[in-house]
């Protein structure tokens, strides 16, 4: 392997395990928002415990998920020092505004929220959570925004000295709207997340507390008939809001890369109408678009690519040419292409990538929605489900929607490649803005250098994910707390002598300062 190869298998892995946290950080601060709401607003006990629950799964992953999303921006300098100087001039201020407001922002109300249990007034210590979770979202879109740059550069003019882009309309690349739809997408995808975690460990500490033969009146049990119910509802109104946003987002793709769209349908040649592809098989791995045979839905596609059943759709074949015309059929003869100079340029994606992640994105979504719904009928009137594979199957389909978002951003990644920056097809060509990905590696890196950050970082992402298993599970297994932050077998005493009246501790001992962050 070239040093190419390495720099983007160590960038695939660093990226697809740090998006393992994002969803969860978001759609979990939502959701944690709305319970510790619900509490100021009710006085409900019940509301107090969950949010001291779910709120320490909330932080753990937080904090995991900053050490891991740290490695991100080293690595743009340090092995992709080509890519970062070429889109420097619109990816600094997105980072930046990225670092100082937003991340700024999330940290320091949330370390209120942490350490202000007992200390400040009830609505204001609400407030820096809310100011916490609405820091995180306003990141992500920042975040969003530079990705969405890169699929849909708008906003920009070509230096003719350095042939590098000049941002000139900072709002157009916020308002982009490859970044408006991925945006909606990656927010109601994290609320799948963060309900498919509460309706699976819900179900079974409900199951276990039915098999113990505990009382059905006991608090306890309150609490996790709440969060599957809460968590059921909103898995299910995410799937339909994941599926309206992955539509707009299917059909603006199919304008700005559609070869990305034909491949993750493996159709090789141009249909009017086009048939969707149920079950795909052949000489997808080697981009033998000819040597692949589908299993078909006729008209879906078109539906799906433009609104109608009878448009059609460009097969593969016949984008590789057109690209081939447009943007030449071999990498320039230029040192900075490496040993890719003067090689035959394959502007297909890697087809057994592309459509397989698009339908395990799909599928893994369905298999989520689908466990809410048992969830919420298993539930219903006051049942507790006994079913072992109804709950042991909910609390494995805990991954299911961890699945679809790192293929459904694996999807987007790979599917714009040969390019890291993709040509905008609504600008004449001669104006347009695109880079290569074989022109984007760091010139001054040795293969052995990048395998050895390689090895490195996945030892350590590994030891960190030991950690983040370990402490989930233990605090899982734990169950909810009293008003004093300890764990309960069984009933849930009443709130401590040091609570407030609502049952909030008050936070003046010295030795529990740190009890609700860990």
């Amino acid at each position: 392997m070239d040093v190419l190869d390495i720099a983007r298998w160590q960038f695939g892995i660093t990226t697809v395990y740090h998006f393992l946290m994002v969803p969860l950080t978001i759609g979990l601060g939502v959701l944690v928002a709305v319970m510790h709401t619900m509490w100021v607003r009710t006085d409900n006990p019940e509301w107090l415990r969950m949010t001291r629950f779910w709120g320490r799964i909330y932080l753990i992953n937080f904090v995991l998920g900053v050490a891991t999303g740290l490695v991100q921006e080293f690595q743009f300098g340090l092995a992709w020092s080509e890519y970062s100087r070429f889109v420097g001039d619109v990816f600094g201020s997105l980072l930046a505004l990225e670092a100082l407001l937003a991340f700024f922002l999330e940290s320091t109300f949330l370390g209120l929220w942490i350490f202000g249990w007992g200390r400040i007034p009830k609505k204001v210590h609400l407030a820096a959570l809310w100011a916490a979770v609405i820091g995180s979202i306003v990141s992500a879109y920042f975040i969003i925004a530079a990705n969405s740059w890169m699929q849909h550069p708008v906003g920009v003019v070509t230096d003719d000295a350095t042939g590098r882009p000049l941002q000139v309309d900072f709002f157009a690349v916020l308002s982009n709207n490859t970044a408006l739809a991925a945006f909606s997408h990656a927010i109601v995808a994290a609320l799948m997340v963060a309900g498919a975690l509460l309706v699976g460990i819900g179900l079974w500490h409900l199951r276990k507390r039915k098999l113990e033969e505990r009382s059905t009146e006991e608090p306890d049990q309150g609490v996790w008939r709440r969060s599957v119910r809460l968590g059921g509802w909103v898995s299910l109104a995410a799937f339909v809001l994941v599926a309206l946003t992955g539509d707009w987002q299917g059909k603006l793709m199919y304008e700005q890369q559609p070869l990305k769209m034909s491949s993750a349908e493996a159709l090789c040649e141009t249909e009017a109408p086009a048939s969707f592809s149920v079950f795909a098989w052949g000489k997808l791995g080697s981009n033998e678009c000819d040597e692949v045979h589908s299993i078909t839905i006729p008209y879906i596609l078109s539906y799906l690519a433009h609104g109608d059943f009878s448009t059609a759709v460009p097969g593969v074949n016949e984008l590789q040419e057109e690209y081939a015309a447009v943007y030449g059929e071999t990498y320039p003869d230029d040192p900075s292409f490496g040993n890719k100079a003067g090689e035959p340029i394959d502007y297909t994606p890697v087809l057994s990538v592309t459509y397989w992640s698009f339908r395990l994105m799909i599928g893994m979504g369905a298999v989520s929605a689908g466990v809410a719904a048992y969830a919420l009928w298993a539930t219903r009137r006051g049942r507790v489900p006994t079913s072992r594979v109804g709950v042991y199957g909910s609390l494995l389909a805990v991954a299911a929607p961890f699945v679809a978002n790192s293929t459904g951003w694996i999807f987007t990644e790979m599917g714009r490649q040969p390019f890291v920056v993709y040509p905008n097809p609504d600008v004449p060509v001669e104006d347009q803005v695109y880079f290569f990905t074989a022109q984007a590696v760091s010139p001054g890196v040795t293969a052995a250098e990048v395998w050895t950050s390689l090895i490195a970082l996945t030892l350590v992402y590994g030891a960190l994910a030991v950690v983040e298993l370990w402490l989930i599970g233990r605090f899982v297994r734990a169950g909810v707390t009293t008003g004093d932050g300890h764990p309960t077998p069984g009933f849930t005493p009443e709130p401590p002598d040091d609570a407030d009246d609502a049952g909030a501790p008050r936070r003046d001992r010295d030795d529990d300062v740190l009890q609700f962050a860990y």
